[in-house]
């Protein structure tokens, strides 16, 4: 399977990637994520496993956010449309 950052990719597949770092992240324990999926719906999720998370999407689709864009990060939905953005601007 082609990864999304080879493939400029779109917000769904970035969303089947994601969850895939989600699970690395916080264990295997996160059955699933959809873009509603906040801090507050992770066991887990705190200042320092957000850290850890942008890290490794970062590190996972090559791409590096500014620190505007981290203050954007609401919720899964937002990670995974500035992912696409991100993805789509480097294929």
């Amino acid at each position: 399977m082609m990864n999304a950052m080879e493939n400029g990719a779109g917000t769904n597949q970035v969303m089947a990637e994601l969850l895939g770092v989600f699970r690395k992240v916080f264990g295997g324990s996160i059955i699933a994520i959809d873009p509603a999926t906040s801090a507050k719906d992770v066991k887990g999720w705190d200042s320092f496993s957000h850290l850890n998370l942008v890290m490794a999407i970062e590190m996972k689709f090559g791409v590096i956010f500014t620190p505007d864009e981290l203050q954007d990060m609401k919720n899964v939905g937002d990670i995974a449309a500035l992912v696409a953005k991100k993805t789509s601007a480097i294929a």
